[in-house]
């Protein structure tokens, strides 16, 4: 049920209470003393929209996120969240007092607290949640976060009724997803009653009035029904909980949203059963079903197959006690508690002096950090369809031949089944047999499939597979293996090519690249060891020569070979492997220049660059407007179809923040969002972008688009 208009007044020391029950150390209690005190003077005289004073809104957020079993950091980070947002607070203060982690965190929050989505459409959602998960530097960020909006959802009566609905079409596009991801039922549930409450009002007080038409009849049927089972499990000698409830207003909505009626919906009542072990649950529903019967195909085991957000329980739907329908969980104390906290539940069992907790809990997250931080999507609409297919898809799940369980979304195939086994088992498969038959590499799994992967030492991925995997582990296992494969490869080249120069030149490779000289280079050229000297001739980072010539200490450069070998080319060749055509020379190291950052439709020109081939330049870029001898000639290959990296600096009012818009706004237009930065100042917002484009046309249009965007003062290239 949605929480009441009113909250209880709520203090420290009534926090401080439920805190000490979970958080032991004398030192960390004395930290979250310090942080409360802290937080109450940063803000003291500030009062929230419901009038109450502003630090009851961090006591809250502190309040849900030990609820959840976390630990003092997350605790101190909760009470500490809008220090910087509405304390003026600067980030190396909060760190100086209270240690980097806490301070990360604090910062990932404040970031996090001023986007907002721009509209309602799935669009929007998804990438505010790329962004939201790129920002959460730390896990724990996104249990304050579902705390922060859990307390805004129960006071969001505070606000104008258009807020309102735009917060709780926000929660629900955003942010419940997260908290399902994350299994924490305990706010998900909440947010969705909420959500419904203040975008549906009509509906919600509808399906509350009939609740109430038969709350007593309802909760007579559920005592009996509990004290029915009661009586079963005592029997037996069975340890164990019990606890019914009426279903949620939002489960009941999602059932009449389905197309059911009203007087069709009779599993409003549920049970759960809370015992000892994993074999009591299974000898439980036998003995439950035993006296009541089961409605077939409605009997679910959760526990032998978990849930995508790793829930476990075993769910039955039985005929009870005057005729109602009942739904039955039955699961241990353990997955109650992960049930209801998801992994934040994981903190109450810490191992100190190890990151062991952390890393279970970031597990949670690495799909999305998978497709955040690997750069593999050039676009939202690669990303929307990776979330969609490892993280919101419907999932299967599927055996190995020992039974052990895999989890999968559906449409997998067996390549994406034998690199969630091992990324060694993935790279040496050779075929599949799915439930004794063979199939092939492409077959979709379906729910229950015993899958078993044929492998072969000498076996190595194929590029094809690319075209049909379903998981982002999948894919980037695949592009890895053929990234080190390339390396390996260019590292070899790089070795035959410096040893032919060095028979060219009669000179002795021991003489040449002894440790003293390899040191010598390495030093130099800011490089690892002698593999990577190789690896940067194989890539024509480098030239042999000019390694030869830093080796012995010759003055001879390699800007000096280039400007020889551009002064006597030959005729220009018709075919270029490079983006851009330096004067004739078809295989060239070619960069970029980092300054301007030049993009295909730019004026541009060459410079010479001190052994790492020609940086190219925008014609007008002013650290290369003296220069005289060593530019070249350079030109866009009209046959490439790369895209290029180049700065965007967007300044607006300061009457928001408007991040959100401004990704919408250059995404549409199918440009991709590398890195951000924003600044805030006293009358404006300045947006420092890294945006990947095709053209010049494209990014003016990109300009053009953000300048017609009414609270925009400039838009212009470069920082």
């Amino acid at each position: 049920m949605v929480k009441k208009i009113q909250e209880e007044p709520i203090t420290f020391q009534m926090v401080y209470e439920k805190i000490r029950q979970n958080i032991l150390d004398t030192n960390e209690l004395l930290q979250i003393k310090e942080a409360y005190n802290y937080a109450a003077k940063k803000h003291e005289g500030m009062k929230r929209l419901n009038g109450e004073d502003f630090i009851t809104h961090p006591l809250h957020v502190a309040d849900i996120v030990n609820s959840l079993n976390v630990d003092a950091t997350t605790i101190i980070a909760a009470l500490l969240h809008e220090v910087m947002n509405n304390g003026d607070t600067l980030l190396s203060e909060v760190e100086e007092k209270f240690g980097a982690t806490v301070a990360t965190i604090v910062d990932s929050i404040t970031k996090i607290n001023k986007l907002e989505l721009v509209d309602d459409s799935e669009y929007s959602a998804i990438y505010l949640r790329k962004v939201l998960v790129g920002l959460a530097t730390d896990v724990r960020v996104l249990f304050i976060k579902l705390a922060d909006r859990l307390h805004n959802m129960r006071t969001n009566y505070a606000v104008n009724p258009k807020k309102q609905k735009d917060k709780a079409y926000e929660t629900q596009a955003v942010l419940i997803p997260i908290a399902h991801r994350l299994g924490i039922n305990s706010i998900k549930s909440e947010l969705e009653d909420l959500c419904l409450y203040y975008t549906k009002p009509d509906v919600y007080k509808d399906i509350l009035e009939k609740l109430e038409e038969t709350r007593e009849e309802l909760n007579d049927s559920l005592n009996e029904m509990i004290e029915s089972i009661t009586s079963i499990l005592q029997e037996q000698g069975l340890k164990f909980k019990i606890k019914g409830r009426v279903k949620s207003v939002h489960s009941i909505y999602n059932k009449l949203a389905k197309g059911k009626k009203w007087n069709e919906i009779y599993d409003i009542l549920a049970i759960r059963v809370i015992l000892d072990e994993v074999s009591d649950c299974y000898m439980a529903v036998g003995l439950v079903h035993a006296k009541y019967r089961p409605i077939p195909k409605r009997f679910k085991d959760y526990i032998a197959m978990p849930k995508a957000n790793m829930y476990q329980s075993l769910h039955t739907t039985v005929f009870g006690v005057d005729g109602h329908l009942f739904e039955v969980q039955f699961r241990t104390f353990e997955m109650d508690e992960f049930a209801e906290k998801g992994m934040a539940s994981h903190w109450s069992y810490k191992e100190h002096g190890t990151k062991k907790v952390q890393h279970i809990m970031e597990q949670k997250l690495e799909m999305f950090r998978n497709l955040i931080e690997t750069n593999e999507t050039q676009d939202d609409v690669s990303f929307a369809s990776d979330v969609s297919s490892d993280m919101l898809a419907e999932m299967i799940y599927v055996f190995t031949p020992k039974g052990d369980v895999v989890e999968l979304p559906r449409g997998a195939t067996p390549i994406d089944f034998a690199y969630r086994i091992h990324s060694d088992v993935g790279d040496k498969t050779v075929g599949a047999i799915v439930n004794d038959n063979i199939v092939p590499l492409n077959h979709e799994l379906d729910n229950n499939d015993i899958v078993k992967i044929k492998t072969n030492n000498t076996a190595s991925p194929n590029k094809d597979w690319l075209t049909f995997v379903k998981t982002s582990q999948a894919k980037n296992k695949i592009k890895s293996y053929f990234s080190k494969q390339e390396r390996i490869f260019l590292t070899e080249k790089g070795k035959d090519i410096l040893e032919k120069e060095l028979r060219k030149k009669k000179l002795s490779f021991g003489d040449v690249l002894n440790d003293e000289n390899i040191k010598k280079i390495t030093k130099e050229l800011k490089l690892k060891d002698l593999e990577d000297i190789y690896l940067s001739i194989g890539t024509l980072r480098y030239t042999a020569g000019f390694i030869i010539g830093l080796a012995s200490g010759s003055k001879e450069t390699v800007e000096d070979a280039l400007i020889e070998k551009v002064n006597t080319r030959n005729i220009t060749p018709k075919v270029y492997k490079n983006d851009i055509i330096v004067a004739g020379i078809p295989e060239i190291l070619v960069n970029i220049a980092k300054c301007c950052k030049p993009v295909k439709g730019d004026n541009i020109i060459g410079y010479i660059t001190k052994g790492q081939g020609v940086t190219v330049h925008k014609s007008d870029c002013s650290n290369i407007s003296d220069e005289e001898t060593r530019l070249i000639e350079v030109s866009w290959n009209p046959n490439s179809d790369a895209s290029y990296l180049t700065d965007l600096y967007v300044l607006s009012d300061n009457k928001k923040n408007y991040l959100t818009d401004i990704i919408t706004v250059v995404t549409k237009r199918n440009a991709y969002i590398d890195s951000l930065k924003t600044k805030e100042y006293p009358s404006s917002y300045a947006y420092e972008l890294v945006i990947k484009v095709k053209n010049k046309e494209e990014l003016d249009m990109v300009i053009r688009d953000l300048d017609n965007l009414t609270y925009i003062i400039e838009v212009r290239r470069g920082k």
